[in-house]
């Protein structure tokens, strides 16, 4: 495998496709990290990915860029669906949902529902946040399994992983 990541690496699509159609060429599998926005740069490069991984963004955990702390949150459903939509084009596709105490069941029910109507044979991984930095306390592991159960009745790959790079002391 060679993971292409960032940044954002669909910021620069041209350079994407380049580099995983030229290392495709010679073997391993590519996999694409991405925070699933950019849906056209995503179709233009496409056809040289094998492994969409994309993060499902809460309105609760992140707030859009420029948008002022006083301002409403907004969701990223919709992109994120028209994002999923296309990589449905990829063999295989991984979304990953990091869930904090402030993470809303709400918000996550409706991206589990969005990703069962629109990628049902995508794997969806649970990943409660670990502590570190400015987050202080776990997502208590009841409602981690609570969450697994539930998107388990939509969609039938479901992992809980935790987050490693704190556990390992990497930021």
């Amino acid at each position: 495998h060679v993971s292409l990541t960032g940044g954002e690496p669909l910021l620069q699509p041209e350079a994407v496709g380049a580099v995983a159609a030229a290392l495709r060429g010679s073997g391993p599998q590519i996999l694409l990290e991405t925070h699933g926005l950019h849906a056209d740069a995503l179709a233009r490069v496409i056809a040289h990915i094998d492994i969409v991984s994309m993060d499902w963004k809460l309105a609760s955990d992140v707030r859009r860029e420029g948008v002022p702390t006083s301002a409403p949150r907004e969701a990223f459903h919709d992109a994120h669906e028209r994002f999923l939509a296309v990589a449905r084009g990829a063999p295989h596709t991984v979304v990953k949902l990091v869930i904090t105490r402030a993470s809303g069941d709400a918000e996550i029910a409706e991206a589990l529902a969005r990703v069962a109507r629109t990628h049902p044979s995508a794997c969806v991984v649970l990943q409660p946040v670990t502590p570190m930095g400015s987050v202080t306390e776990r997502v208590p592991s009841e409602r981690v399994l609570a969450l697994a159960r539930l998107a388990e009745e939509l969609v039938a790959d479901v992992r809980v992983t935790p987050q490693l790079h704190p556990i390992m002391g990497v930021r």
